[in-house]
C-alpha cells in the first residue's frame, strides 16, 4: 500500500508496549515511513530500541503522542484498540479529518477487548464497521471511511468538582483527558491517601509519581508553599491532566511546578528528592501485577536523598509493606482502614 502510514495505539505496559514498536518497526523497515501515535512513553522508547538495534534510521519514523497534532493525511490507519474507550473516542475523533474516503482502516484486539460499544465508535466517526472472524481469540475491526456533515468533536478533556473532605484540595477542580483512570471522580484510594498526606514544610523536593491527574501533587503544592513539586508519568494524557489540573486552580507561585513524561523517575538525579508520593497501579493492561510498583519503589529509593520519604497508598492485600521492608530496611503504617493502607518508608 502506498502513501502515509500513521499506527495509533492507546496507553498499554509491558508486552503491549513491545508489541506495538515491534509493528511499527517492520513498517519503518519496509520503508513505509510510518508514523506512531501513542499516549505510552515506554512505547515511544522501546521503537527507538528496536529501530536501533534493527539498523533502522530513527527518523524512518515519526514519533507522535495522543497530545500532537495529527498527521494532514491518512492512507492507512492501523488502531491497536486502548483499554480505555474514551481514549479511543478521543483519538479516533482527532485523528478523522485526517482520513478520507480511499483510507484503509484496521483496528485490532483480543476478543474480549472488542465490544458492541467499540465498533459503535467507529461507526460513529468513521464510517461503516464490521469484524473478522477470530484468530487465537483476537479479531480485526474494518472501517470503511465515509464523508460526515460535520465532524465528531471529542468531549475530552472533562473537569469536576473534589468532594469538601479532602484536606486542602477540597472543591477544588480536577481536569482529566481522556485514558486517565478515573475521569469522572475521585478514586477512594486517592481520596484516602488525601486525608492522610505528610504535613511537611519546608523548600523541599517533592515527586508525585503516577501522577495521573495530579491532584495529589497539587495538595503537596497548596500545603506547602516553598515546597517545589515534580510531577511524573508514563503516559502523556496524565502529565497534560496534571498540568491542567495544576493551573485550573490558580496555585500561588506556579514555577514551583514542573511536568514530566518519563520511565518512573529514572530520569531524576540520585539524592536529588525529599519526598515522593505513590500511588502505584498494579494492573497492567488486563494482568494484576505489582512489576510497576516495585520499579516505583526503587526508582524512589534511588532518588531520595538520604533522610528523604516515600509515602504509598495501596490495597490492604497487595502487601506493600513487605516489598518496601525488604528494599528500604523499614516501613511504616501510618493510616489504614479496612481497604486500604498508607505506608511510609524512609532512606536511611
Amino acid at each position: 500500500l502506498n502513501g502515509k502510514w500513521s499506527f495509533n495505539t492507546g496507553s498499554q505496559q509491558s508486552h503491549w508496549n513491545t508489541n506495538a514498536a515491534v509493528l511499527t518497526t517492520a513498517l519503518a523497515a519496509r520503508r513505509a515511513a510510518p508514523v506512531q501515535i501513542t499516549d505510552s512513553f515506554l512505547t515511544q522508547e522501546a521503537t527507538r530500541a528496536n529501530l536501533t538495534r534493527n539498523g533502522i534510521d530513527q527518523d524512518a519514523v515519526r514519533l507522535l503522542s495522543t497530545g500532537d497534532e495529527p498527521p494532514e493525511r491518512i492512507d492507512v490507519l492501523l488502531v491497536r484498540v486502548p483499554k480505555s474507550l474514551a481514549l479511543l473516542e478521543d483519538q479516533l475523533c482527532r485523528l478523522a479529518p485526517a482520513v478520507h474516503p480511499g483510507t484503509v482502516v484496521a483496528g485490532t484486539g483480543m476478543v474480549t477487548e472488542i465490544h458492541t460499544s467499540t465498533l459503535r465508535l467507529f461507526e460513529r466517526i468513521l464510517g461503516p464497521t464490521r469484524t473478522s472472524l477470530a484468530v487465537r481469540k483476537a479479531r480485526l475491526i474494518l472501517c470503511t471511511p465515509e464523508p460526515r456533515p460535520a465532524p465528531a468533536v471529542s468531549p475530552w478533556p472533562l473537569s469536576h468538582t473534589l468532594p469538601e473532605d479532602v484536606g486542602v484540595v477540597s472543591g477544588l477542580t480536577v481536569v482529566n483527558h481522556a485514558g486517565v483512570f478515573c475521569a469522572d471522580r475521585l478514586d477512594i484510594g486517592t481520596r484516602f491517601f488525601l486525608r492522610n498526606l505528610p504535613g511537611r514544610k519546608g523548600p523541599e523536593h517533592v515527586v508525585d509519581l503516577g501522577c495521573g491527574n495530579g491532584v495529589v501533587g497539587l495538595a503537596a503544592a497548596l500545603a506547602d508553599e516553598e515546597a517545589r513539586v515534580t510531577f511524573v508519568d508514563e503516559s502523556h494524557q496524565a502529565v497534560a491532566s496534571a498540568r491542567a489540573t495544576f493551573l485550573a486552580n490558580d496555585v500561588p507561585f506556579p514555577d514551583r511546578a514542573e511536568f514530566l513524561v518519563g520511565d518512573c523517575l529514572s530520569g531524576t538525579p540520585a539524592g536529588s528528592v525529599d519526598l515522593v508520593l505513590n500511588n502505584p497501579p498494579f494492573h497492567s493492561h488486563r494482568a494484576t501485577t505489582d512489576a510497576t510498583a516495585w520499579r516505583m519503589f526503587t526508582g524512589a529509593r534511588a532518588a531520595l536523598r538520604r533522610g528523604g520519604e516515600l509515602w504509598v497508598v495501596g490495597n490492604r492485600h497487595l502487601g506493600y509493606h513487605v516489598k518496601l521492608r525488604r528494599l528500604f530496611g523499614n516501613c511504616e503504617v501510618v493510616a489504614s482502614d479496612p481497604k486500604f493502607v498508607v505506608l511510609r518508608a524512609a532512606k536511611r
